[in-house]
């Protein structure tokens, strides 16, 4: 596919310590750009436009490249190539030994996020570290209060709880040695959103050791419930994948165990729409829509299980 590619006056200068890959559809990743415009390293940043279509965002994206104190690269596609291979696009323009992957819709925690990476990679040479994410600067929208029940409970867990399956890491703030993505890339077979982050973690776990550290970002970009609802229908292809090739591991997996009970379950396509539209009722209490749309969501695997 086609690239159109804007390189600020910095790209020039010679090769980083770390590489950061930042690709975006749809959201606006200026409020990103000025928070790493904040920090000072031995870094680069490539972001990678898949296919948004808005010109008038590119251009705004375009400006923000340019003031940035370090070399940037700004990736424009005409179409969207889809999560695993955008970010496989985005290493093909990387030049740093060890690569961060963080999505466009997150805002580092503290002002020496960029430095603690690089700090780390100095000192560790790590094969794969995971940073976490937390909901610290996430505004309390009413809209997104289901989502930030749910990623509070399951997904903002310190490092300690992160490293009992370190292979469940996401690619919103991931570090990865080049070496290490050299031989494991992302699988370019998983379409739509979910579960490519988390596959390619269960391969790259076989062969080397994935770190689990305290150097968060906040996810902004928290769902509504109908659009989360909409995600997890969107993953039971990818879901189904990850069951053929890692059993063993997704085993493990609540979602697969509560998954493996619902499928004995009779009468799937009668009650299964009862949840999603209790979950996305918003008179009821929150914790028990979360308790549904979780149940919804191991309904719709019960089907690749």
């Amino acid at each position: 596919m086609t690239e159109v590619v804007f390189d600020n006056r910095r790209w020039a200068k010679g090769r980083p310590a770390l590489s950061i890959l930042t690709p975006f559809k749809g959201d606006d990743p200026t409020p990103l750009l000025a928070a790493l415009a904040r920090e000072t390293g031995d870094c680069e940043l490539v972001m990678l436009d898949d296919g948004t279509g808005d010109a008038d965002l590119a251009a705004r994206v375009e400006i923000a490249i340019a003031a940035l104190p370090f070399p940037a690269r700004f990736v424009r596609l005409a179409k969207n190539e889809g999560r695993s291979r955008g970010r496989n696009r985005l290493v093909g323009h990387a030049r740093a030994g060890h690569y961060l992957f963080l999505d466009s819709d997150m805002l580092p925690d503290t002002p020496t996020f960029i430095t603690d990476w690089l700090a780390l990679i100095a000192r560790e040479n790590p094969a794969v570290a995971f940073g976490g994410f937390s909901l610290d600067q996430a505004p309390p929208n009413r809209d997104h209060a289901l989502h930030r029940a749910m990623a509070g409970q399951s997904d903002c867990l310190p490092a300690t709880e992160r490293a009992l399956m370190p292979e469940k890491i996401f690619t919103s703030n991931l570090l990865v040695r080049a070496d290490v993505f050299a031989a494991e890339s992302f699988d370019e077979g998983f379409a739509g959103w979910g579960w490519e982050d988390v596959e390619w973690g269960m391969r790259v776990a076989h062969r080397w050791p994935i770190l689990h550290v305290e150097n968060t970002a906040t996810h902004l970009g928290l769902d509504t419930a109908k659009t989360l609802a909409d995600k997890y229908e969107q993953s039971t292809r990818n879901f189904a994948r990850v069951v053929a090739s890692h059993h063993a591991a997704i085993s493990r997996y609540p979602s697969y165990k509560v998954a493996r009970v619902l499928k004995r379950a009779p009468l799937r396509a009668l009650w299964r729409p009862l949840l999603k539209a209790y979950a996305l009722t918003e008179a009821a209490p929150l914790k028990t829509r979360a308790f549904a749309l979780r149940l919804y969501r191991a309904a719709l695997y019960a089907e690749a299980v």
